[in-house]
C-alpha cells in the first residue's frame, strides 16, 4: 500500500469502532469516489480542531469561551445536570425539555486507570456549588461501575453543601419486553421502582 493511503487508513483508525477494514473502505470511498467530500471532510476537522475548545464554565464543547447554555439567561442555574461526556450533554438536550445548567467531567472516576477527582476538575464543580446558587444537583453519570462510584462521589459533595441531590431513572426502555432486559437492568429497574 503507498506510504499516503497507508497514513490515511491509519489517521480513520482513530476514530471509536473503526477498525483496519472500515477505515481502509472509508479511505479507498474518498479518494475513488468523492474527493471533494474528503476535501470538505479535511477542512471540517482543521477548522473544529482549531476553533472548538470547552466552556470555561461547564466544560461541554463550544467555540466560545462560554457555551450558549451558560450564556444563556433563561436556563435555571439553581439545577445543574452533571454528564460524563458533552454527547451526554446533546443526548439530553435533544430529548428532553431540560432547563437547568450542565456540568461536563470529561470522564468518570476510575482510580485503576488513575482519574481521580483531580483529573475530573471536581474542584471546579465544588465552586460552581458554592458560588452558583445551586440547589439541586442531577447525577447523569453512565450507570457502569465506574459511573455510579462517580455519583455517589458527587452526593457526598453535594451533601456537605446541603444541595438535593437526584439521580436520572434508570431501568426497562419504553417498548421494552421484560424477557430481553439484561438481569442487571432489570434488578436494577426493580430496585428503583417509585410509586404508580
Amino acid at each position: 500500500m503507498e506510504a499516503e493511503l497507508d497514513e490515511l487508513v491509519q489517521a480513520l483508525r482513530c476514530l471509536p469502532g473503526v477498525g483496519a477494514k472500515s477505515a481502509r473502505r472509508m479511505a479507498l470511498h474518498l479518494l475513488e469516489r468523492d474527493r471533494e467530500g474528503a476535501r470538505r471532510l479535511s477542512r471540517a476537522v482543521d477548522e473544529a480542531v482549531a476553533r472548538i475548545g470547552h466552556c470555561s464554565v461547564c466544560r461541554t464543547l463550544t467555540s466560545a469561551e462560554t457555551c450558549s447554555r451558560c450564556a444563556d439567561p433563561e436556563r435555571d442555574s439553581r439545577v445543574v445536570c452533571v454528564v460524563e461526556s458533552p454527547g451526554d450533554v446533546l443526548a439530553i438536550e435533544s430529548a428532553t425539555d431540560f432547563g437547568g445548567r450542565f456540568h461536563v467531567l470529561l470522564g468518570r472516576l476510575s482510580p485503576l486507570d488513575g482519574i481521580g477527582p483531580e483529573e475530573l476538575g471536581l474542584d471546579r464543580l465544588e465552586a460552581r456549588l458554592q458560588a452558583e446558587g445551586v440547589e439541586e444537583l442531577i447525577l447523569a453519570t453512565n450507570t457502569s461501575v465506574e459511573g455510579e462510584v462517580t455519583a455517589h462521589y458527587l452526593a457526598e459533595m453535594a451533601a456537605r453543601h446541603g444541595i438535593r441531590t437526584t439521580r436520572i431513572a434508570q431501568g426497562i426502555p419504553s417498548g421494552g419486553e421484560l424477557e430481553y432486559i439484561d438481569a442487571g437492568t432489570l434488578a436494577h429497574a426493580l430496585s428503583g421502582r417509585r410509586e404508580y
